[in-house]
């Protein structure tokens, strides 16, 4: 691969200085994969497009050049479980139904589903209006292996994939590589051809200093170093020209500060409301006798955001037919807040995300590179739901209905 190790040697020592409505079918035919490759896919959570060309990020900036990149738009809300499990589903998070890291549930009263919340969060219900690349991979007589993924840890539609491990945000971005390399250290076929590969020191660093920090900067050239390290590992493997290698992120990061939150408490009492989350977009439940005077209260522009009942939302957000969606629905301005009684939002002068995914602040990094892409194409912005279709096509299996359209990639498929 040219030039690449010595850019990922550069890209090392970077890292050390710097430790801190139902969807129709897809229309594209998908042809078999080809003989003895594989695919891994990467996303670097938080990881903004811009990123790539501050000079912290050599190996990723070699495999743009020598492959395709581009700039992804998340779909509503930019937030992460539901931009990962687009990725994986090719559905909408309207569609897969998980529409926020905090949902509620009609039909599961009582019962808040959370990120961190394992109990909740195993039910196979949140994650089966979906059905991820490896359950269908591996149904397929496709071996998958996952290095953290939201909903990679739990059984959906009984099947889970061949490998995986549970979430551990205290696992270093190298030991996560080593691990992936493990799999490809077992013989030919036992050995995964479809493999995910999750970072999420940029987003953490965006979030505590900000997108334009150095720290922020200092974690893109760490999770640089991590790839460099795979790379060299496939390279000493004889793997590195038969693997295709899908670099994605969930969402952008914008700059916020403690100036600029908005009370709900200033428009509505709080008892006559019930806040299902918060933040850059806010999800109410009007107590049933304030219905009224909670639309009439919020509805609308308003300084800094908009309100709308969740059947009113903007058609481009795609977003509020699920019945887990909450009855209203607010949006801030990018890098305003929302906070309410009870429930309080990160006093910090440093990045958050879950804005209008059109915004060029929230849109997400892509890379594309192995065998089966093009050299030096740069793709026109598209949708995030069209790397599942991609994703499929590389590992030659028959995709479930979903949202994307795997024409954006065509250009850069060989």
């Amino acid at each position: 691969m040219r030039d690449l190790k010595n850019l990922c040697l550069i890209g090392l020592m970077l890292a050390a200085a710097a430790c801190a409505s139902t969807p129709e079918p897809a229309a594209d035919p998908v042809v078999e994969a080809a003989s003895g490759t594989r695919t891994i896919l990467i996303s670097i959570d938080g990881f903004r497009p811009d990123y790539l060309d501050r000079g912290a990020t050599p190996v990723m900036l070699a495999m743009a050049e020598e492959g395709a990149r581009g700039v992804m738009q998340p779909s509503f809300p930019s937030k992460t479980f539901p931009n990962h499990y687009t990725l994986i589903t090719g559905l909408t998070p309207d569609h897969h139904g998980v529409i926020n890291n905090t949902m509620e549930d009609p039909s599961k009263p009582g019962q808040t589903f959370q990120i961190w919340d394992r109990k909740v969060a195993e039910d196979p219900d949140w994650w089966e209006g979906g059905t991820p690349l490896w359950v269908t991979a591996e149904q397929q007589g496709v071996k998958s292996a996952t290095m953290f993924w939201p909903g990679s840890d739990y059984v959906i539609h009984d099947t889970r994939p061949g490998i995986y491990e549970n979430f551990d945000q205290k696992l270093p971005d190298f030991a996560r590589v080593d691990l992936v390399l493990s799999w490809l250290d077992q013989p030919p076929a036992e050995q995964p051809e479809f493999m995910t590969l999750y970072f999420d020191i940029v987003d953490t660093a965006g979030h505590l200093y900000g997108p334009e920090s150095p720290k922020t900067t200092s974690a893109a050239a760490q999770v640089d170093a991590a790839i460099g390290r795979l790379m060299d590992g496939l390279a000493a493997r004889g793997l590195a020209e038969t693997t295709n290698i899908v670099i994605v992120a969930d969402h952008g990061m914008a700059p916020i500060a403690d100036d600029r939150i908005a009370s709900l408490d200033d428009l509505i009492a709080p008892e006559k409301v019930r806040v299902v989350f918060n933040g850059a977009f806010i999800g109410v439940m009007p107590e049933p006798a304030h219905k009224d005077e909670v639309e009439a209260a919020l509805l609308g522009r308003q300084d800094h955001a908009e309100c709308w009942r969740k059947s009113e939302l903007p058609a481009r957000f795609v977003y509020g037919t699920h019945p887990r969606v909450p009855a209203i629905i607010c949006l801030a301005d990018t890098g305003w807040r929302y906070e309410s009684s009870g429930m309080t939002v990160w006093r910090n002068s440093g990045g958050d995300h879950g804005y209008d995914p059109a915004d060029p602040l929230m849109h997400a990094i892509f890379i594309a590179h192995g065998p089966a892409f093009r050299e030096g194409v740069t793709l026109k912005l598209f949708e995030n739901t069209s790397v599942y279709p991609l994703l499929a096509h590389l590992i030659g299996v028959e995709p479930v209905a979903n949202d994307g359209n795997l024409k954006d990639m065509s250009r850069a498929l060989k």
